[in-house]
């Protein structure tokens, strides 16, 4: 009998063991053969599983994920694997946080759903607040290394999540929760946080493997740290799912959808992130909250602060998974989606109610260097002034995926197959303004719903425009096994076909993705006024660049093997090397178009890498064990700085080398106590100066300059970068969990500490002055920090609730302060007003009611 939502890790693991390990129900069944040998099916240790394949994998299942605080994001659940580092941004998993794998960025992860890919198609990133519902997820696989040969992921050198949804039940059950909590934080106040969520499960309707499973869940909490500011969440899942015979054929159709209605939760940079000072971090925002908005052309600050920009987004997939037996050894699996995104980020700005008007005699309605001229009385106070408006960068994705893979079975030890993967994704980023309410806030958060126009009737935009990324990629794997299974080799590879087709429907003034964007009707008279010239010999455009298309392509065969060598049954040795590419994201290509189309300086070359990977495992049936030593070496490194909207400028940093180790054991001495500890060392080292603009030296007073790290060689501006750590990513990062149960209690304790981490790639610390102002901001290191959670689970299993729970859940016991995540770049200053950080969620405790039949 297959379990129902909250079952043990182990009766999953034997209901559904393909589905556990890999990304691509492809991928799953490939792998399968390689991890379960014979009849036994290794099930991991309190919920953590090291599976035995050539790359290194942690595997958490249903024991240590229903631990966690209910409506947790799954990143939150996963920092307890080695090398993963997740600050979350408030304590419920509802407003976003920075997530890395052995140091690299999110953009540089490949995070699926169900083998599908849930990195934003444009830019790479991952929106930790957005993910399914944890209830609801049967096993979170993470992938330390390089992703699986059919994965389409056009970005992911440093790692993979798959999150696995469960499989329907085949008996009906019906399961809810409803969670209460707080943050109990000097200083806090009343910010209270309420979840609700209900799972059903139809059981097998028809008798030959027809069932379901429907639910729904809604969240709401205040602001973490500012006196303004909520989070609505609702989310709605299904799946439905129908057996194929009796040899682990079936065909599964899924649904999600997520609406988030949330603020800004940063504050910008400022001394306390550095000194550790605690005692501002409540805050009641500077504009004052309520207020009102100016009746007059001259804008007052209501509605204008950080803290009230908001960041809505409606997410929603349908997912297929199926798998095939055509013949005795010919297996054939497809997997697919349609994704449809509708989300914004942004501000407020004061719009100017008359015409934009400059020294070459152009006048018009638009969005010049920044700011909207509608040229129209905006608020009917008969003056032509400036009025506060909404101005968030909006974009509309519409994608889809399918991977399909045909696996053919030689002989019991040898095995192929041959993988197509298709990724098309249709991104529409547009900026239109829209009006505030008296009290500052907007009538809709949605701007393209109601969009502000000039009196013409154009509606005006600060960006404007549209691409396609788009995927082909064709890969074969080999599979076999040696000396009767002792030695498992896999050999295989990947060809990606890569596709951008870029339309910018404004005109480009600089290579940091500054535009002016001009209704059509009076674009032949900004172009008579705006001429634009590119000098070939210095390589720099001035004027304004035309709206233009352009399509580039990307292409690289990436070769990806490993072996395992069994030397007893419970101890192995593993290896893996892996070529992989991160194509430019579109911002970093859209910043290109100041420069000619055919000229060198127009090029975006794409990340190459090459990844080892050596381990060490021992698997018993009460000790988990691995170590694994790694390597990566860079060409081109690409990383990407956001400013306080999302945007995205990227950075080449040349070659960069990437090394450490991660290792992990899971022991269960008795069945009523399970420990298990974790830690990683992660050294990066930038190997040569990095480029910078010029005018980063131009100034006698510039902090790099007064610091010696800024000169100019050749008339080539630099950054003195070389032998520097990447910025963001920690040094060591170490922790465990200890977990106990005593008859229906079950006690568990985690602890996870984060070394220090740079804010940007020249590193440094911030110096300050004995008054504590700021002496030198050019370096700046944010301290480490050290996390202690408790959950206590009471069952109601011997009250006649079987799948019943009390569950009480503290995170950061002892209020620990510290930054969480944080908008460095290159040669970001801790003075910098742009900058912002966000502060780690502050003591929070939770109690959560589950009921079930």
């Amino acid at each position: 009998m297959k379990t129902f939502l909250m079952g043990s890790a182990a009766l999953i693991a034997v209901a559904a063991p393909s589905a556990a390990f890999a990304q691509s129900t492809g991928s799953s069944d490939f792998e399968d053969s390689i991890i379960v040998t014979g009849a036994r099916i290794d099930q991991g240790v309190g919920g953590v599983k090291i599976p035995d394949s050539p790359k290194a994998k942690v595997v958490l299942g249903q024991e240590i994920i229903q631990a966690q605080r209910p409506g947790q994001t799954i990143n939150e659940i996963i920092n307890l694997v080695p090398g993963v580092s997740f600050t979350n941004n408030d304590p419920w998993g509802s407003s976003g946080g920075s997530f890395t794998i052995r140091g690299f960025s999110s953009d540089r992860i490949s995070q699926t759903f169900d083998g599908i890919p849930l990195n934003d198609s444009g830019n790479y990133a991952i929106y930790t607040n957005q993910q399914v519902d944890a209830e609801l997820i049967q096993n979170v696989n993470v992938n330390l290394g390089s992703t699986d040969v059919d994965s389409p992921t056009a970005a992911a050198v440093g790692g993979t999540v798959n999150i696995q949804t469960m499989e329907p039940s085949d008996e009906y059950g019906v399961l809810a929760s409803v969670s209460y909590g707080n943050i109990l934080a000097d200083g806090s106040g009343d910010r209270p946080y309420f979840r609700m969520f209900g799972v059903v499960n139809t059981g097998d309707l028809t008798g030959h493997g027809t069932k379901a499973w429907f639910s729904a869940s809604r969240l709401k909490n205040d602001a973490a740290f500012a006196n303004y500011g909520k989070v609505y969440k609702q989310q709605y899942n299904a799946k439905l799912w129908q057996d194929i015979g009796d040899n682990g054929d079936f065909i599964s159709i899924a649904g999600h959808y997520n609406q988030n209605r949330n603020n800004f939760g940063g504050s910008p940079l400022r001394a306390s992130a550095f000194t550790g000072n605690k005692s501002g971090r409540f805050y009641d925002i500077a504009g004052g909250y309520p207020c009102n908005v100016s009746q007059t052309s001259t804008p007052n600050s209501c509605g204008t602060d950080f803290e009230r920009r908001f960041n809505p987004s409606n997410t929603g997939n349908v997912r297929l998974n199926s798998k095939f037996t055509l013949t005795d050894r010919l297996t054939f699996s497809v997997d697919g989606a349609y994704q449809w995104v509708k989300a914004n980020g942004g501000g407020t700005t004061g719009a100017n109610e008359t015409l934009f008007t400059d020294a070459t005699g152009f006048s018009g309605t638009g969005n010049y260097n920044g700011s909207f001229y509608f040229g129209r009385d905006l608020n009917g106070d008969g003056v032509l002034g400036r009025v506060t408006v909404l101005q968030p960068s909006q974009t509309n994705t519409r994608r889809w995926v399918g991977i399909a893979n045909l696996a053919y079975e030689i002989s019991d030890a040898h095995r192929v197959r041959l993988s197509y993967s298709y990724d098309r994704a249709r991104h529409r980023q547009t900026g239109a303004a829209g009006f505030l309410d008296q009290g500052g806030t907007p009538f809709d958060v949605f701007p393209i719903n109601d969009p502000i126009a000039d009196a013409a009737g154009n509606v005006l935009q600060k960006r404007d425009r549209k691409s396609i990324a788009e995927l082909n990629q064709v890969a074969a794997e080999y599979r076999g096994q040696f000396f009767q299974d002792q030695l498992t080799v896999l050999i295989g590879g990947r060809l990606p076909f890569f596709k951008r087709e870029l339309n910018q429907n404004c005109f480009t003034t600089s290579s940091g993705g500054f535009v002016n964007c001009v209704p059509t009707d009076q674009i032949a008279d900004y172009i008579a006024t705006h001429p634009y010239s590119y000098d070939e010999t210095t390589g720099r455009a001035t004027g304004s660049a035309l709206p233009q298309a352009r399509k580039l392509k990307y292409d690289k065969f990436l070769p990806n093997v490993g072996a395992t060598f069994k030397i007893t049954p419970e101890i192995s040795i593993a290896g893996s090397y892996a070529k992989n590419i991160s194509v430019p994201s579109t911002d970093a290509l859209y910043n290109a178009f100041v420069f000619p189309a055919d000229s060198d300086s127009a090029y975006r070359v794409a990340e190459t890498s090459d990844s080892f990977d050596a381990s060490i495992r021992y698997n018993s049936s009460k000790v988990q064990a691995a170590i694994t030593g790694w390597y990566s070496k860079y060409k081109n490194r690409l990383v990407t700085a956001y400013d306080i909207d999302g945007n995205g400028t990227d950075t080449n940093l040349g070659p960069v080398k990437k090394y450490g180790v991660d290792a992990s054991i899971s022991y269960s001495p008795v069945k009523e106590i399970t420990a298990y500890l974790f830690g990683s060392y992660i050294k990066s080292e930038i190997q040569n100066d990095a480029i910078t603009t010029t005018s980063a030296c131009d100034a006698a007073t510039d902090e790099f300059v007064k610091a010696g790290l800024c000169y100019v060689s050749d008339g080539v501006t630099y950054l003195r970068t070389a032998g520097k750590r990447e910025r963001g990513a920690p040094k060591y990062l170490f922790g465990g969990r200890l977990q106990g149960n005593l008859g229906d209690f079950t006690l568990g304790v985690q602890a996870k500490k984060t070394s220090s981490r740079y804010l940007n790639d020249v590193n440094g610390e911030v110096v300050f002055n004995a008054d504590g102002t700021l002496q030198s901001a050019a370096g700046a290191k944010f301290g480490a920090y050290t996390i202690v959670d408790l959950d206590l689970r009471y069952s109601l299993a011997s009250l006649g609730m079987e799948k019943g729970a009390i569950q009480l859940n503290v995170s950061n016991l002892f209020d620990k302060f510290y930054v969480g995540s944080f908008s460095g770049g290159l040669d970001t200053l801790a003075s910098s007003s742009s900058a912002f950080v966000n502060f780690g969620s502050p003591r929070a405790i939770s109690a959560s009611l589950i009921v079930g039949f």
